[in-house]
């Protein structure tokens, strides 16, 4: 399952993530894609020792409902990061610079205000065809990217706790 990005995880990069608690807030709109995310993120998160119970998966109606569910995640104190997944797929319209923009500065906000590694996984491509290259396609999955970056920001968060 190895990334076709130019990110390169290698096993030794990645910490453990046993003993580490993940909420997933997936959109379900361009679910297609999504749920390839979030299938990836879990698959991930798994292979690098997190236990099934860990993981919490929360579906949202779309990617702009993705920086509230994440603060009730947040909120929760049951979660040691959050992974949210999106697919914004650009129209006709600026629609979607609004949406993926209010979504990008949510998603910041929430990480801010709960000093919680909250991580943004909102694919933002022109059509159809990008998304799936970028979820299992010929440019790997960034539900596996996301993971990856949940797990390394939580274990430099323990890390400095210590």
């Amino acid at each position: 399952m190895s990334s076709k990005t130019d990110i390169s995880h290698q096993i030794e990069d990645v910490p453990s993530a046993n003993a580490m608690r993940f909420g997933i807030v997936v959109a379900e709109w361009n679910a297609e894609i999504t749920e390839a995310m979030c299938e990836a993120a879990v698959a991930t998160l798994q292979k690098y020792g997190a236990d099934e119970k860990s993981i919490i998966k929360q579906y949202v109606p779309g990617s702009f409902e993705l920086p509230l569910a994440a603060q009730f995640m947040a909120e929760s104190d049951k979660v040691d990061a959050v992974i949210c997944l999106g697919c914004i797929i650009q129209g006709e319209t600026k629609h979607s610079d609004f949406i993926a923009n209010s979504v990008a500065n949510g998603i910041q906000n929430v990480a801010m205000k709960y000093s919680l590694p909250v991580i943004f996984g909102v694919l933002t491509p022109n059509n159809i065809e990008q998304a799936r290259d970028r979820a299992g396609g010929k440019h790997g999955n960034k539900g596996e990217d996301a993971a990856i970056a949940a797990i390394k920001m939580t274990h430099i968060k323990r890390t400095l706790n210590d």
